[in-house]
């Protein structure tokens, strides 16, 4: 019943959403994990936070440690940033698998042991096909030279780490690394530091170490948590190009596996009582949706939510637990879905139009409360109308998209062997 009364509630707002455009809120910033959130869990709990909060400080030394000191021998005008143009990775994961063994993904392999951290992952937005790095050469791009500009040195967003282990991985498998044990040296550091960064209930931040503020959430925005949890099911399973990975870190990517899909069962958010969907992000000790960046309030997001729902269909057997967050999931996306109209933007304004036959589309985000699409700009503000938006953010983010339609296709394959709905 009370689900016939949330899609029927889901139906009128859609219908509405334009009508009374007003500013509903204000997003607040989330706050960095420190002993003081600690202050929630059991005793033993805290512990193991505790020490987990240690460990990323003193990695985060270490990081600026290593930096510093190779800085300290050079001149003064030979201390910069990566300059090597962001555009692109430089890390194609598609070609045929014998350029894998070519002296140019070779290149492309030093490049990116050049740059691994101490702590064992990689930063965002330099080319790896550029040159390698330098000694004394900031980590990341966005880094500005300065040890103190200290940002995503380490991190899983835009699919940072992930990327580069898959790309190691491809060339240790098509045999061009051979002779060059500093490629699986790389990729096991890498699975450590994923090890590492993992929270102690399964979920992940988007930096680690931990760099305070959002970056500290359990992210699935832009399927962050999701690209992790891939890869260590492909390295659990040491097929294909993870043939060479050992047994014994095979065992670790499946039991980090599961833990991360019991976090995101366990943080499957519900409205009256039911199971929906999930926010992009979650705070790390409570598993209570959060906001993100400046124009991502808290809400559930379809795209991350859809995404979600393919990795826990990706589980060769599910339990009951599994099956019930999908079939939750997916009524929601169903619930959630916009048929007939169709996402129209131009220089000056944007909306949905009326069009027979469109769709099916989903907002990027839904308030919960509501169940109503929300729109987020950059001076904090929320909003019901994406008009409202100042041009940059109503032009420059994905507010209507239609990626869930593929995942609700494997739904109904999946859900014929598994839906407890089905049977």
């Amino acid at each position: 019943m009370k689900r016939c009364v949330l899609a029927a509630a889901m139906a009128v707002v859609l219908a509405a959403v334009s009508a009374h455009a007003e500013v509903i809120g204000k997003m607040e910033t989330p706050q960095a994990l420190s002993e003081a959130r600690l202050a929630v869990l059991s005793v033993p709990e805290r512990a193991v936070w505790q020490a987990y909060l240690e460990r990323s400080r003193s990695l985060m030394a270490a990081d600026k440690a290593a930096l510093a000191a190779e800085r300290a021998t050079l001149p003064l005008w030979q201390v910069a940033a990566a300059t090597h143009p962001p555009q692109g990775n430089g890390m194609p994961l598609k070609n045929p698998g014998p350029w894998y063994g070519s002296a140019e993904a070779l290149r492309v392999a030093d490049n990116i042991v050049s740059y691994q951290t101490p702590a064992g992952g990689w930063g965002k937005n330099v080319n790896r096909s550029e040159p390698p790095r330098q000694k004394g050469e900031a980590y990341v791009h966005s880094d500005g030279g300065k040890l103190e500009g200290w940002s995503y040195v380490g991190t899983i967003d835009n699919d940072a780490t992930i990327t580069e282990l898959r790309f190691l991985a491809r060339v240790i498998a098509s045999g061009g690394g051979a002779g060059k044990p500093e490629y699986t040296a790389a990729f096991v550091r890498g699975m450590e530091y994923l090890f590492t960064a993992q929270y102690p209930n399964g979920g992940f931040p988007q930096v680690y170490p931990l760099a305070g503020g959002y970056h500290d959430a359990i992210t699935y925005n832009d399927n962050a948590l999701a690209n992790v949890t891939d890869l260590l099911e492909d390295v659990a399973l040491r097929k294909g190009d993870y043939s060479f990975v050992p047994p014994q870190l095979a065992a670790r990517a499946a039991q980090s596996r599961d833990q991360a899909e019991q976090v995101i069962i366990a943080s499957q958010i519900r409205v009256d009582g039911v199971l929906t969907a999930w926010c992009q992000q979650h705070d790390a000790v409570t598993l209570a949706p959060v906001g993100a960046r400046n124009f991502e309030p808290i809400a559930l997001t379809s795209v991350e939510s859809a995404r979600l729902l393919n990795v826990l269909m990706r589980d060769p057997a599910p339990s009951p637990a599994i099956v019930n967050a999908v079939d939750a999931g997916a009524a929601w996306l169903k619930r959630a879905a916009i048929h007939d109209q169709e996402w129209v933007r131009s220089k000056d304004s944007a909306g949905l139009k009326p069009k027979a036959g469109a769709g099916p589309l989903w907002a990027r985000l839904y308030d919960i409360a509501t169940m109503r699409p929300i729109f987020g700009d950059r001076d904090r503000t929320i909003h019901t109308d994406v008009n409202e938006l100042s041009p940059e953010r109503r032009a420059g983010y994905a507010w209507y998209v239609n990626n869930p339609a593929s995942t609700l296709d494997k739904y109904a394959k999946w859900a014929r062997k598994y839906s407890a709905a089905a049977k």
